[in-house]
Parts: C-alpha cells; structure tokens; sequence
C-alpha cells in the first residue's frame, strides 16, 4: 500500500525541476508586473503550490497502466461512474465485516484509509488558498470542489482521452471528501495565518529600499533574458528577408542587424527593448529623458561580448543538466540497475589513458565553458557590488533602468512603487538601479 504512494511522489519529485525552469521566466514576469519585486517568501510560496499540485495530480493518475494493456477489459467497473452518496462508508463497514472494533473498523481496514487519503489529498489546497491568497472559506471550498472535479474527470475520460476506457473510477464520495479536506485545511490553517505575515506585507517591505523607480537585478536579469531570446527569435527573420530582397550573402549581417534592431532602434523608438515594456521598464538618461542613438548604439556594443558569453556558458550548463536529467530519468523510469548499466559502459580506464596521455586536450575542453561561466560570475558580482547596481554598460553609456508603477501600486496609492504627485523643476535625483 505505501508503494502504491511512494511511486505518484517520486514521479512529482521528478517532473517538478523540469516544470519549475519552464514556470521561472512567466512567473518572474507576473510577479514583477503586478507587486514590482519577486521576494523568496512569495517564490517559495508559490513553489509550493506548485509542487503541492502536481503531487496530488501525480496521486490520482499514476501509475498509469503499460501501453499493452486493454483497460477496457482490465477495468470493466470503471466505464460507469459511481454516483451515489455514501458508498465509501458502506465500504468502510463491509471491509470491517460488520464488526465494531479498533482493527476492523480502522487500523487494518483499507477503504477507512483510503478515505482518510481522500481527505488528506486536498487539505494543502485549502491551507495555500488561506495563507497565499488570503481567501475566505467559501474561495477554499470552491477550490477544492474544482480541483476534485478536475481529478475525477480526468480519471473518468481515461486521462482525457489517452485510454480508450477509465482505468480508475469516477467516484462521487471521492468529490464530496477531497471538497471537505479543502475547507479543512482552510479552517486547520487559520492559527498559522494569523502568525505570518501577509505576502503583500513582505513584498512592501522588499520594495522599501527599491522606492524613487530604483530596479532590482532581478527584474534586469528577467528582461535580458526575454530580450536575449527575443534577438534570437530575430534573427532568422531579419536573414530571411535579406535572403529574399538583397541576397545570400547578406545571411552573415543578420546578427548583427537583428541586434541592433532590437537593442538601439526600438528602444530609441519606443523608450526600452520589448524585455523591458514586458517588465514594465523604461531606459532613461541621467536627467530623465529618452536616450538618443549614440548612447543605445554604445550601450549595445559594451552588453553585446556578456551576451555572447551568457550564450555559451548558458548552453554549456543546459548541456550538463540535459544529461543528468537524461541519466536519472532513465535511472527513475527502470531502476538502479539502468544506471549500474549506463555507468558500466563507460571505459574509464580508456579516459584516463587519454587524458594522461594529452592531458592539454582535456583542458582545452573544459576551458571554454569553465571560462564563460566565471566571466560572468565575475560581471555579475561586480554588477551586485556597485553601489548602485550598474553594470559597465549602464556606467559607460549613463543609460538607467526606471520601474514604472506595477499593478498592485497602481490599485494601491499607499504602496511601494506608486506614482508620485508630479513636481515642477529639473530633476535633483537620478533614477538608478539598486538591488
């Protein structure tokens, strides 16, 4: 029975860093829209949820049965839901064997079990709506009737159509326990609600330091990403259109025409790159205004050698953990004894040999990747380390991040990050990028 368990929480276990790298980027970019700043505590929060969810999907599907399977034949009684109220108690009872005692009716009767799992799958559901959205128990119990509904569904279509037939039942008790573990977990999380502070609280207390449209590194480091993927989204684009109206030989300029696009003419246009209108960012000159071409053109030719080495360094660590991923999911999916075998057919003692041999080539490997990773842990501890969190090409070129108002100051004038009532005269301060 523990196994039965254990399998659906090391599927989650693995599935969830692979999930989790896909959310970061769209997450970062709510978070930063709508409360200005992305705190660990609401991170965390959210993480867990999110984790949280994904086990209890895991529970209600997995293990799924093996593709030579007909599960029309192997689960007859799941074609048809159970709909009426009760069963689950009358199980319990059957499984005592009409004997009231501690073991019959409990300890060793598995449908009470089974119940009680039913009961304890959504309890976290009701907790998360109290403590991360601050809802009520009405919002707690909808959540949770949602979320049964979904999982029941999702068995009774045969995982919505992969299985020609139910491989588990559609069960209606299942529905009214799994709603009632949600509000019991709403009212359970009620003392710990009271103990923590509010996530909007913190978030607030993060942007305090942030305030006169300062912006974290963070939130640049989520708007060069999009910007870095966006030029390479680009880029075969603008070579396409060269090939058709000028030629093949103008392939080779399409780099450096589609970061130039994307880096000095839209934002001179424009007033930022699209990675930061998503991020609600602006780029400014010292005194405030929109910078002109020359100040973008030397901006983009101090930040062009970072992204190249973020490039290589980024595809040289996604290459690594591609095949550890590779490796331990092929470990998970057949056993230790799949990655015995993978490691035994590596001639380790062939590499040693070779790297004895030419222990240069070796290095000659290792250093490019080695090299990029610490150029640019080295730019962004010097980036971290400046007193205003500039990086050379905000110094040399006097370009600066400004934040726009998010969401939440926008909707909320006492908050962190809202507009300010506007003044006559120059300027006397500078909007700089703080950490």
């Amino acid at each position: 029975m523990t196994g039965a368990y254990l399998l659906p929480i090391r599927t989650a276990a693995l599935l969830f860093p692979a999930l989790a790298l896909v959310m970061f980027v769209p997450t970062a970019i709510v978070l930063y829209r709508r409360h200005g700043v992305m705190t660990r505590w609401r991170m965390l929060s959210l993480y867990g949820g999110v984790y949280y969810a994904l086990t209890a999907f895991c529970m209600t599907i997995v293990p799924l049965p093996k593709s030579s399977v007909d599960v029309c034949k192997a689960y007859p009684t799941f074609a048809q839901p159970q709909l009426t109220p009760g069963v689950a108690f009358s199980d319990i009872w059957k499984e005592a064997h009409h004997h009231v005692t501690l073991n019959a009716l409990i300890l060793h009767n598995s449908a009470f079990w089974q119940t009680v799992f039913n009961l304890i799958l959504l309890l976290p559901l009701g907790v998360f709506v109290r403590i991360h959205f601050r809802r009520g128990l009405a919002a707690a119990t909808a959540a949770g009737f949602a979320g049964s509904l979904f999982f029941e569904l999702t068995q009774y279509s045969g995982l919505w159509g992969l299985y020609e037939c139910p491989y588990r039942l559609f069960a209606v008790d299942d529905l009214i326990v799994n709603t009632a573990g949600a509000a019991l977990g709403w009212a359970a999380a009620g003392p710990l609600a009271r103990a923590l502070p509010a996530l909007d609280a913190l978030d607030d207390r993060a942007l305090a330091p942030l305030a006169a449209g300062k912006v974290s590194f963070g939130r640049r480091l989520v708007a060069l990403l999009l910007d870095v993927t966006g030029v390479v989204l680009l880029t075969p684009v603008v070579a396409v259109i060269g090939y058709v109206v000028l030629g093949e030989e103008t392939a080779l300029v399409a780099p450096p025409v589609a970061f130039g696009l994307w880096f000095v003419l839209i934002p001179w246009l424009t007033g930022a790159t699209p990675g930061k209108h998503v991020l609600l960012l602006r780029l400014v000159t010292p005194e405030g205004g929109r910078p002109g071409p020359a100040r973008l053109t030397l901006r983009a030719l101090v930040l062009s050698p970072l992204l190249l080495l973020t490039c290589l360094g980024g595809g040289a660590v996604l290459s690594v953990a591609a095949s550890a991923v590779f490796v331990g999911a092929t470990a998970s999916a057949a056993g230790p004894s799949a990655l015995i075998e993978i490691a035994g057919q590596v001639d380790y003692q062939e590499v040693a040999y070779s790297l004895a041999a030419d222990p240069v080539a070796g290095l000659v490997l290792l250093l490019p990747p080695a090299l990029c990773v610490t150029l640019i842990g080295a730019c962004v501890r010097a980036i971290r380390r400046h007193p205003q969190g500039l990086g050379p090409h905000e110094t040399l070129s006097g370009i600066r991040n400004h934040a726009l108002p998010h969401k939440r100051a926008r909707t909320r004038p006492d908050a962190p990050g809202a507009p300010l009532a506007p003044t006559t005269g120059h300027h006397t301060s500078s909007p700089t990028d703080e950490l």
